[in-house]
């Protein structure tokens, strides 16, 4: 992998970026608007911007390009994301936790996350967008899992979708592959095992760091366009990191992945009390919205709020 001083100084905001225009997405082959074309054969103002695609993320790793992943599951967010950057958005089966409040991520629907996938994906032109296939979705079969991974594409209009587990799921991402829908794998700690890994704990130390390796290499093997590693020691994420030619996403496995992905509320402060020993909080939104909200019930109650020029006559 290159160092961190010539990434820096070689990698564009952009991983789509090239000097080469991609004709392909220029002009949609079964009918429809053209890029850049208005109605009536008039050349619009500006051409909306392409997506991200899988293909960008894996040759951004060719490149030496790192990018960046941010859960969403609204519109505000997700067009606010967007604009800031991040290349990929993941409405995760963590809206168990930042939405429904949940205590895990286990009792999360499919009927419940096709909406916020939807929500995110209609508020963005350019991001790749990941839904997470959440537990008890996917796990019974490879049918049952393919099922599923269609109903997110059709009605909540994904690009791909992210399934937990190393070799014991490469049938089903091969399923889900063979069905025309790229798959984002989840190996390390998978919060919808939990229970049966016994609680939140790091995964790949010592001996169990050649399990983590066969389970990269089954899911690179079956068809993952890429993979998550969640905690996992960083000189092992980057061995993984090393030898795979698709991108790998880090939350908790150090500096030496292609990409990192945090949960938004995490990053930004929304979330209170101590926060996992990888998130790094960016904002204070708590202190902010608090104090936002305080000063909103204080102009109520006094009477300050609505002045007169907001009212109408």
């Amino acid at each position: 992998m290159p160092d961190a001083a010539h990434l820096n100084q070689t990698a564009p905001a952009d991983p789509t970026s090239s000097s080469t225009p991609n004709t392909a997405e220029e002009t949609p082959p079964y009918g429809g608007q053209a890029t850049g074309a208005a109605p009536g054969g008039a050349k619009a103002h500006a051409a909306p911007p392409r997506r991200v695609r899988t293909l960008d993320l894996i040759k951004a790793k060719a490149e030496g390009r790192r990018w960046a992943m941010l859960t969403s599951y609204d519109q505000y967010t997700a067009a606010l994301f967007e604009k800031a950057g991040v290349e990929a958005l993941l409405v995760g089966d963590s809206a168990a936790n930042n939405v429904y409040g949940h205590a895990t991520t286990l009792p999360v629907t499919v009927d419940e996350l096709i909406p916020l996938a939807r929500a995110v994906a209609s508020a963005t032109s350019r991001a790749l967008i990941v839904a997470d296939l959440p537990f008890g979705s996917y796990e019974i079969s490879d049918e049952q899992a393919a099922a599923t991974a269609v109903r997110f594409m059709k009605e909540a209009g994904v690009h791909a979708v992210k399934l937990e587990g190393g070799a014991r799921m490469a049938s089903r991402i091969k399923a889900i592959t063979s069905a025309g829908i790229p798959v984002m794998a989840h190996i390390g700690f998978t919060p919808q095992a939990e229970h049966n890994l016994g609680g939140y704990k790091v995964q790949g130390r010592g001996e169990a760091g050649a399990a983590l390796l066969d389970d990269a290499r089954a899911v690179a093997e079956a068809g993952a366009f890429s993979v998550v590693m969640e905690m996992v020691p960083s000189g092992l994420a980057g061995q993984v990191t090393s030898e795979l030619s698709i991108p790998t996403v880090g939350i908790g496995a150090g500096a030496e992945t292609d990409a990192q992905v945090l949960v938004w509320q995490d990053m930004a402060g929304l979330t209170t009390g101590r926060p996992p020993r990888f998130v790094k909080r960016y904002a204070d939104l708590h202190s902010v919205l608090t104090e936002a909200v305080g000063t909103y019930v204080d102009e109520v109650k006094s009477g300050v709020f609505p002045e007169p020029e907001r009212g109408f006559d």
